[in-house]
């Protein structure tokens, strides 16, 4: 098997730019993930956001945790681990409106970081939907356009972190499942594994390194680039030592926003027969919420069969 993708944006510049995009395009046709080396985010950012994000999970979050793991292990077969995460987590949301002054307990020297980083971020999001068009052959701005809706849109990270698990062969970290949005930006732990991404069959774990950033493609990009290019399924294997950073930034559809197939990616057969579904996002999240850690290929199918309100909404 080929070794996982690791793509050094800097290189972009240079005479090197064709051999980057042809493997920016791979990594997006055949494995769904890549890592990001010289993104343009600073290093001195991304410590200082491992160092925050750590600092408040001891302080605000750890015993929670281990009170949480406590009673999971006594309760033993009680507890249904097929349901079961081994994470504790909290929920920034940047756009369309921030929350960042309503969550509890986090500094002002950490939400003032927060905010830095997810304005970066969201510009790095916003390169590589671009790049992702031009490997297309669709207009430059084409996916931000097509994830817009009436108010642009969303943006939020999911911080986490996964403690060691004294039982990490019954326990999952997070459950396999795809990302139902757009366009995921993860900053990991560069010491503790333990994320993998199914391919061919098989699982593959994605190396931890030192300030990259791991990106990969949800549903929602499958579906607007006609399966060209395809989200995967991943998980989060618990560990028995050391306790996992990831921070999760997920670039997303507006609520509202339409997606279906960008017509100039469908063939002619497939213009008179669906292959894949147009539907209103925030209907795609409702069935997610429930559907989020099976198959997508019948969420799908689900949405083909759903009528949306408003038809001069849809763009044909």
């Amino acid at each position: 098997m080929a070794s996982f993708p690791v793509i050094n944006l800097e290189q972009l510049e240079g005479g090197e730019r064709s051999t980057v995009m042809e493997a920016l395009h791979d990594a997006c046709a055949n494995w769904g993930f890549f890592e990001l080396l010289n993104h343009g985010i600073s290093h001195e950012l991304l410590d200082k956001v491992e160092r925050l994000t750590k600092d408040h999970y001891k302080k605000c979050m750890e015993e929670r945790f281990r009170e949480f793991a406590s009673k999971t292990l006594r309760d033993g077969s009680m507890v249904d681990v097929d349901n079961l995460d081994w994470e504790s987590t909290f929920y920034l949301r940047h756009l369309p409106t921030s929350n960042m002054s309503e969550i509890p307990d986090l500094s002002d020297e950490y939400r003032e970081t927060m905010k830095e980083f997810a304005l970066r971020l969201e510009e790095l999001a916003e390169q590589l939907l671009d790049l992702l068009c031009e490997n297309l052959g669709l207009e430059k701005g084409y996916l931000k356009k097509a994830f817009s809706g009436s108010k642009g849109p969303t943006f939020g990270t999911k911080v986490s972190n996964y403690p060691p698990c004294p039982k990490p062969k019954l326990i999952k970290g997070l459950r396999a499942h795809t990302d139902a949005g757009g366009l995921i930006l993860l900053f990991q732990d560069d010491k503790v594994s333990g994320l993998q991404l199914l391919k061919d069959g098989e699982w593959v774990d994605v190396p931890p390194m030192h300030h990259s950033i791991v990106i990969n493609l949800g549903d929602q990009i499958e579906v607007i680039t006609n399966g060209k290019y395809k989200s995967v399924m991943h998980r989060v294997l618990a560990q028995p030592d050391g306790t996992r950073m990831s921070i999760a930034s997920f670039y997303n559809p507006g609520s509202d926003a339409v997606i279906y197939p960008a017509a100039t990616l469908l063939e002619e057969a497939e213009k008179q027969s669906e292959v894949y579904p147009k539907f209103v996002f925030e209907d795609y999240m409702k069935l997610y919420a429930v559907q989020k850690f099976q198959a997508k290929e019948p969420r799908f199918e689900t949405m083909k069969t759903m009528k949306i309100a408003d038809a001069q909404s849809i763009a044909t």
